[in-house]
């Protein structure tokens, strides 16, 4: 029997045989929202999970915490950032918590094991146990404590989705989405905060509106001044996003301030390019994609795939990603066992 690969996007080998098949959605649009391709289902209802951390980090810049706490931008990229729990990451966030005058157990997240493996491996040696200020999130709680204290709101359950910051994350998070408060379902993330699902479009609209902003001559327009803050902080300190030989650094760092990117969990990416980086455009776009089944090694081959596939990056740029783009499989031996391999044309009507 072989397999039906109609809508997989990528199949993993062994030994020559399908082990594996993966189906992806994918929303590409202009900065006005239009759609420009599509595959499957653009449209699918999505918990984005941390690709959100943008968004989730304008209603933060909106309530003045950057400014009252002197928040730089190396800071508001760790807030939107799912860090490695690098010690440069852990020295920051505790001096966020002293510049906000909080505590590390006001942090409504708990540690855990690291994205990274070389600290992971390092925490193994040394017996370390992480505690909240090693969490991926770390950026995005202090950044929402701070956010509570400049609303005058309590930071206790500053995490509760009845508390007023987080009414008006939510309202943030639609409003730049273009969707009615209603039209945002949500859930709780790993990190114990409220997390955003809605359609998968709508996320790339997100990122379109980042790239967008960046170049945009309104100066007068606090909102996409504040969403240009978040671009170049982003792209400016990739490294507190994400980590070494981590996609998202590896990404913004190779692409040097042309696009920004940024994984959520459980198989959703999303990219915003800036209309200069782009052959004969007039417009940022915004990629989003969603892999079905979560797979991480899958995710950032289709998204590689579907930058070279949209003609974005120089061959320069586009080699830095190719430990991403035909993953080899190996065994515990270091054998090389399979491969992982994007079908097709991701631009396909």
């Amino acid at each position: 029997m072989t397999a039906n690969t109609s809508q997989t996007t990528a199949i993993t080998y062994r030994g020559g045989i399908v082990e594996s098949t993966h189906r992806a959605h994918i929303a590409v649009v202009n900065a006005d929202g239009n759609m420009l391709h599509a595959f499957n289902d653009p449209h699918r209802l999505t918990l984005v999970r941390s690709a959100a951390k943008p968004a989730q980090a304008l209603a933060v810049i909106e309530t003045g915490a950057l400014e009252r706490f002197g928040f730089d931008d190396s800071d508001l990229a760790l807030m939107c950032g799912s860090n490695s729990s690098e010690a440069r990451h852990i020295e920051r966030t505790r001096a966020m918590l002293a510049k906000v005058g909080v505590d590390e157990p006001a942090m409504r997240c708990g540690g855990h094991a690291p994205l990274s493996d070389a600290v992971w491996r390092d925490w193994i040696r040394r017996g370390f146990e992480p505690t909240a200020v090693c969490s991926n999130c770390s950026g995005k709680h202090v950044g929402m404590l701070a956010a509570a204290r400049a609303m005058g709101a309590p930071v206790e359950d500053y995490h509760e989705a009845g508390h007023p910051l987080q009414q008006r994350v939510k309202h943030t998070v639609a409003e730049v989405c273009d969707l009615p408060d209603d039209g945002v379902q949500w859930g709780i993330d790993g990190c114990n905060l409220p997390t955003p699902a809605f359609p998968l479009d709508r996320l790339a609209r997100l990122y379109a509106k980042l790239a967008q902003a960046v170049d945009s001559n309104e100066h007068d327009n606090a909102r996409t001044q504040a969403l240009a803050r978040i671009y170049r902080a982003m792209t400016s300190h990739p490294e507190m996003v994400a980590g070494e030989q981590r996609f998202c650094t590896t990404l913004m760092r190779a692409f040097n301030g042309d696009l920004v990117g940024k994984v959520g969990a459980d198989g959703s990416y999303a990219i915003g390019v800036r209309r200069s980086a782009l052959k004969n455009a007039h417009q940022a776009i915004g990629l989003a994609v969603k892999v079905e089944d979560g797979n991480v090694t899958a995710l950032y081959a289709i998204v590689t795939a579907l930058l070279r596939q949209l003609g974005i990056g120089t061959p320069e740029q586009l080699a830095a990603l190719r430990t991403y783009d035909k993953p080899p499989i190996r065994n515990t031996m270091g054998v090389e066992t399979g491969y992982l391999e994007v079908r097709g044309d991701l631009l396909a009507p």
